[in-house]
């Protein structure tokens, strides 16, 4: 397969979005590490092949050293690191302090630095590579989660810079995904009724699934993108329908999902996030374990 004899480290790779990439690789060959504070109900596996779970506050940068010590004792060597894990409850601004922000930026921001720093000399000799999972909620309003949104935003920046200092060894690329499909699915939108109507609003007409975004991991991973680096991939099903479309009146009214959009002459600008309910983060946001 297309990654055997590859050792990955997937963070936060316990549940949601972090299992389906640590499936996604598994499929592919790789030999997996999971990590998170606590372990997995059930062993992550895929093709009857299962990931090895290790227990890690990455949060605690003496914890981290130690977590890839024990990693290169068992594997010898590491060729991928899926910065996977973040998340971040849903509270406005005006409802969280200084210090509840500053947690939110430590996990999403902070960690994936200590962790791609402890991981440093292990990618560097085997040339492997960072896989950074990050959000949309980087590039849009993220109310409820301006934090993450922001360390997001940081994220990626952080990707491109470490893509040029660590070339040609270590290459480095993030995965932008929208709103996917999860075991907690339910607490962002509701029933079935209410996950099928917010998937609606996709181009694509549908969450995505979390082996969808692993899927686009493991390329990001293989040889087939050796020359890609500094990337950001967007894996959002198309993203969000412009809120303007559906209020404006010009030359007609703009048609939803069932019909074509009539565009018309000197519509500019614009846009929402007819995407996510109000008050629910992305579902990403919520679905890892760090």
């Amino acid at each position: 397969m297309e990654l055997d004899g590859r050792v990955a480290v997937v963070t936060g790779g316990t549940r949601g979005v972090g299992a389906g990439i640590a499936r996604a690789f598994l499929a592919a060959g790789a030999d997996v590490v999971v990590c998170a504070r606590r372990p997995p109900d059930a062993p992550v596996a895929s093709a009857g092949r299962t990931a090895r779970f290790l227990p890690v506050d990455l949060r605690d940068p003496a914890a981290v050293e130690d977590f890839f010590a024990e990693v290169a004792r068992r594997h010898g060597r590491l060729d991928v690191l899926v910065n996977n894990a973040g998340g971040a409850p849903y509270r406005l601004l005006r409802d969280g302090g200084p210090a509840r922000h500053a947690r939110v930026l430590e996990l999403n921001l902070v960690a994936p630095l200590t962790v791609s720093l402890a991981a440093h000399g292990l990618l560097h000799a085997a040339r492997g590579c960072v896989v950074m999972v990050g959000s949309v909620s980087a590039t849009r309003p993220s109310p409820g989660t301006a934090a993450y949104g922001a360390a997001k935003a940081g994220l990626e920046n952080l990707a491109r810079s470490m893509a040029v200092e660590w070339a040609p060894e270590v290459r480095v690329n993030t995965i932008v995904p929208g709103m996917v499909r999860t075991e907690l699915s339910h607490l962002h939108y509701g029933d079935a009724q209410g996950i099928a109507a917010v998937g609606r609003t996709v181009p694509l007409g549908r969450l995505a699934e979390p082996d969808e975004i692993g899927d686009a991991a493991v390329f990001l991973a293989s040889g087939r993108a050796a020359y890609i680096s500094g990337a950001s991939l967007l894996v959002h099903g198309g993203g969000e329908r412009p809120a303007f479309l559906d209020a404006a009146t010009v030359n007609g009214a703009a048609v939803g999902p069932e019909g074509p959009t009539v565009h018309g002459a000197g519509v500019a600008g614009g846009g929402g996030s007819a995407g996510t309910p109000a008050g629910a983060p992305t579902v990403t946001t919520d679905d890892k374990e760090g």
